[in-house]
């Protein structure tokens, strides 16, 4: 008989992480596991306190749920039992890798995909003084993609300082929403001006309708501000790429979905994750066919990953083991 089980997480960090809404020391996830003869599959989330999720609430959701689950629920009816959310994203990863597992083949080649390939992920610059974001970058400097956080105020400063550490890096900058719509024009040139490729989420979700009536010389991605395929048709008068994120999805399975609805609308493609271990990561490199830009780096920035871990050859991630995940 199937089995749910689901549980809390710690992952110590190496170094704060901080964007504008606050600094993290520890990554808190939840995972599920769904077990059956002897088959067990495994998939994990980040509870984010954005979208009023905690690991508390997490676990409430998925045990709403769990009767469902145990009966024998596949992953198509689960994105009618739940909503989008880190919940359904743990379950959704975990029933992907048990599927894999059960049939004996790739959780890729069930996505229909012919392969997997190493990819490039971003390193993430946490906002913080110019001085001190200077010398993470200095630190970080032969990294071929940059991913600067920025806040609003000082964000200028920050940018020259990162850019004169790193002049070789390409620079993706990721406000999480810090911006005022009377800043957008004098940062969006100051990123211009440091050669920035790619700037997301600068202004609020639900605030962002000024983006549609400015000029963008660098495209704007959303990230906030999408979260699955409701709505998206309705983003392309303000974002050029958009961010998908499984915890913002519900898994892997509406993130593919929406990879390709947002091909099909001429969206450019960003591919990220939240900051957990190498289990949250590795369903997310089933995207990266799809992504221009790849920000999978979280694992990076813990004290100690799982066993068996996604394996990093500095900037460069390969797809997981199956000894990991699918």
């Amino acid at each position: 008989m199937r089995k749910l089980s689901v549980s809390i997480e710690y992952f110590p960090l190496a170094a704060p992480f901080a964007i504008s809404r606050g600094a993290k020391l520890e990554a808190a996830v939840v995972v599920a596991k769904i077990s059956d003869e002897g088959v067990t599959g495994r998939g994990e989330c980040v509870p984010y306190a954005r979208y009023r999720e905690s690991p508390a609430s997490v676990i409430g959701a998925i045990e709403q749920v769990r009767p469902a689950i145990e009966q024998g629920a596949n992953r198509e009816q689960l994105q009618i039992l739940t909503p989008a959310g880190a919940a359904r994203n743990a379950m959704d990863c975990a029933l992907w890798d048990f599927e894999a597992k059960r049939l004996g083949i790739r959780a890729y080649e069930i996505a229909g995909l012919h392969r997997l390939a190493p990819a490039t992920t971003a390193f993430t610059i946490s906002v913080n003084s110019p001085e001190i974001m200077a010398a993470a970058a200095t630190a970080a400097r032969d990294r071929p993609v940059l991913k600067i956080k920025l806040a609003g105020d000082g964000d200028e400063e920050r940018l020259a300082a990162v850019r004169e550490a790193a002049p070789h890096a390409e620079l993706i900058v990721d406000a999480n929403e810090g911006w005022r719509e009377d800043q957008l024009e004098t940062l969006l040139q100051a990123c211009v001006k440091t050669g920035v490729v790619l700037i997301e989420q600068p202004l609020p979700a639900g605030r962002d309708a000024a983006l549609a009536d400015i000029r963008h010389p660098i495209p704007i991605c959303a990230d906030e501000s999408v979260h699955d395929r409701t709505g998206l048709s309705a983003l392309r008068d303000r974002y050029d790429a958009i961010n998908i994120k499984l915890d913002k999805t519900g898994g892997l399975t509406e993130a593919l979905a929406l990879a390709r609805a947002a091909q099909a609308e001429g969206f450019a493609i960003m591919i990220g994750s939240m900051v957990g271990s190498s289990l949250g990561a590795a369903p997310a490199m089933l995207l990266s066919p799809f992504a221009q830009w790849i920000d999978l780096d979280g694992p990076l920035w813990l004290k100690r990953d799982r066993e068996p871990a996604l394996r990093f050859d500095g900037s460069t991630i390969y797809p997981p083991e199956p000894g990991l995940w699918g």
